[in-house]
């Protein structure tokens, strides 16, 4: 295990991190992989993270007191209060160190142990492969490509849309 894996705390994002969030979120990396525009200005990020209702949660990993990922489920209502939507993300200097796996990790623990919800989904960029690898080492499956979905630098790309159906409980017995 990496050095900096054993100090590395996942919690939950408190209002106090909004700075740190916003610039982590306006990483050129980190914003390739999402949604997002440009130069979110704080008050949008505050928003959109802070904003919400209780049923969102959302997690930072920290690092030597920096925050270096994030991630954040979304459970809906009604006739779909058994889903949860995802989202995530890691600074673009911390990749490929386990930082997605802590975090998806511990959404995937508060879904199954927690809140009970069968169908975890999220979309991710069709050529970002070791986001795709991460998803499917949790038991995310592909249900979908959504071709020239969103645009990115210019350019209209792919997104997928994966999810992963929570295993049947194991018996006690």
């Amino acid at each position: 295990m990496p050095e900096a894996a054993s100090a590395r705390l996942v919690r939950a994002a408190r209002e106090s991190d909004l700075e740190g969030l916003n610039a982590l979120m306006n990483l050129p990396n980190y914003r390739r992989g999402t949604l997002r525009l440009p130069h979110e200005s704080l008050a949008a990020t505050k928003n959109r993270l802070f904003g919400v209702s209780s049923d969102f949660t959302l997690l930072v990993a920290e690092e030597a007191g920096a925050l270096v990922g994030t991630a954040s489920l979304n459970r809906l209502a009604g006739r779909r209060s058994h889903v949860g939507q995802l989202g995530m993300g890691v600074h673009d200097d911390h990749l490929r160190r386990g930082v997605g796996t802590a975090l998806l990790s511990e959404l995937v623990s508060l879904s199954d142990e927690w809140l009970g919800l069968v169908r975890l989904e999220l979309d991710v960029m069709a050529d970002n492969a070791p986001a795709i690898a991460l998803y499917e080492k949790h038991g995310f499956a592909l249900e979908g490509r959504l071709r020239a979905s969103a645009l990115r630098e210019g350019v209209l790309v792919d997104t997928l849309m994966m999810a992963r159906i929570r295993p049947a409980p194991q018996s006690a017995d």
